[in-house]
């Protein structure tokens, strides 16, 4: 209507994960609001377990969601999300934005397993991770971005993610791609016309002692070792089932176990 000003929903979520004293890890801090729902499964062992859900028709234009994760010493949490989320256009001009904040104290481990993020057509979102980690925390983080749906061009969609380890930056990087762009994203330098993009990162102790090898993970991924306890991966496929297949496979390699997936 003439006069009248959209704006976007602003909501965020906060996720506590202590160790309880028996073994296991506590939830003191499960908080979410608006369009962001956060809900406790059955995990195993010790390991909390925490599925985000709720977030399927959103961010739209305008909107600000923020999630939040921090993990004390000797806690262990793995995140994941029901669905993909999509980012669509809205009445509310702008860009959207998607933060996420994640903090590991030593030895406290995060697994951080969302599914996809799918970039609609007509749709401008920006989407910031940034993790803090212990010298001693453990950490798998997993991003995937799918540009457009079936048939459709993609939004503008810009990701930047930043690792630091005990205060020391050892990743930051940032990839914008769609209408409005820098020139060259989908060119054979970067997506080489592949839809699908993602990274994989992993740290663990253990790479101080034993550092991971550089090296190419078939014809469209590569493993690159990073300053500090640190590996990341990143992958462009023609899809997101095939994109998930090929980081699966990279994080068997690294941990030398059956790669774990959202339920």
């Amino acid at each position: 209507m003439d006069g009248v000003t959209v704006t976007g929903v602003r909501a965020a979520a906060r996720i506590g994960a202590r160790a309880d004293g028996r073994g296991g890890t506590a939830l003191p801090v499960l908080d979410s609001e608006g369009p962001i729902a956060l809900r406790r499964t059955r995990g195993s062992g010790p390991e909390a377990y925490v599925m985000l859900v709720g977030a399927m028709s959103g961010p739209l234009g305008g909107d600000h969601f923020t999630v939040a994760a921090d993990v004390a010493p000797g806690a262990r949490l793995r995140v994941g999300s029901a669905a993909a989320t999509i980012a669509l256009p809205g009445q509310a001009k702008g860009e959207a934005r998607y933060d996420v904040r994640l903090s590991v104290a030593d030895e406290g481990e995060l697994r951080w397993l969302p599914e996809q993020l799918i970039s609609a057509q007509g749709s401008d979102l920006y989407v910031g991770t940034q993790v803090d980690l212990g010298a001693h925390a453990r950490l798998v983080l997993r991003e995937e971005q799918v540009l457009g749906r079936a048939g459709e061009e993609p939004g503008r969609l810009t990701s930047r993610l930043t690792v630091r380890i005990a205060g020391r930056t050892v990743l930051d990087q940032e990839l914008a791609c769609g209408p409005g762009a820098p020139g060259g994203w989908d060119g054979p330098a970067v997506l080489g016309g592949h839809r699908a993009v993602g990274q994989l990162v992993v740290v663990r102790p253990e790479f101080e002692a034993e550092p991971a090898v550089a090296q190419l993970l078939g014809d469209t991924a590569a493993l690159t070792p990073l300053a500090g306890p640190a590996v990341l991966v990143t992958a462009v496929a023609p899809d997101a089932l095939r994109l998930r297949r090929v980081l699966d496979q990279a994080l068997v390699k690294l941990e030398g176990t059956s790669a774990e997936r959202t339920a």
